[in-house]
């Protein structure tokens, strides 16, 4: 387990505080209060480069905060969604490469799968079930949210996120290449 030390407690700091100025940075859909949301690539991207743990403080702080100050209130069935795409992104961040500069055609796939997959759990099957059991919201309305939601996550990570990775790894690679002249 990697340690989390001042590196991470900054990032998580710093990424909480994007997450939340991004909260009012939203494309309708058509479907109510479901968005396309940029500050899930951000999310996404941050979890890749710093690790699940920073990544799920990042969703679960921003989110919540987001909520606190720009609707009054929590919608605490969406917030823990938000740990449930973190942790599984950043568990593969060592695959993804990122900081290594080695985020690759494989790795943006590998990346995206991952993402897929979170995000199906996240918003297909936990945010419905936590509406339902949490506020007794009804059913149709909660999966055609969460399945909505689902997809506008998947283009936004999967669009901006990978662009996100794919120009931080190609600065990444590029700053450990200086060499010390004997």
């Amino acid at each position: 387990m990697k340690k989390f030390g001042i590196r991470e407690v900054v990032a998580a700091g710093i990424g909480t505080a994007l997450f939340v100025v991004l909260t009012e940075v939203q494309i309708p859909i058509g479907i109510p209060n479901t968005y396309l949301q940029p500050r899930m690539a951000v999310l996404a991207f941050l979890s890749a480069v710093f690790g699940p743990w920073v990544g799920a403080v990042i969703g679960l702080l921003g989110h919540t905060l987001g909520d606190a100050i720009f609707y009054g209130s929590v919608w605490w069935s969406w917030v823990f969604p938000e740990a449930v795409v973190a942790i599984p992104v950043g568990l593969f961040a060592k695959k993804f490469a990122v900081r290594e500069g080695g985020f690759s055609k494989g790795n943006i796939v590998l990346f995206n799968v991952v993402q897929v997959i979170a995000n199906a759990a996240a918003w297909i099957a936990a945010a419905p079930v936590l509406d339902i059991l949490v506020y007794a919201e009804p059913v149709s309305k909660v999966f055609v949210q969460g399945i909505f939601a689902f997809l506008g996550n998947v283009i936004i990570i999967g669009i901006l996120g990978t662009l996100l990775m794919a120009a931080y790894s190609n600065v990444a690679g590029k700053s450990g290449s200086l060499k010390k002249e004997n």
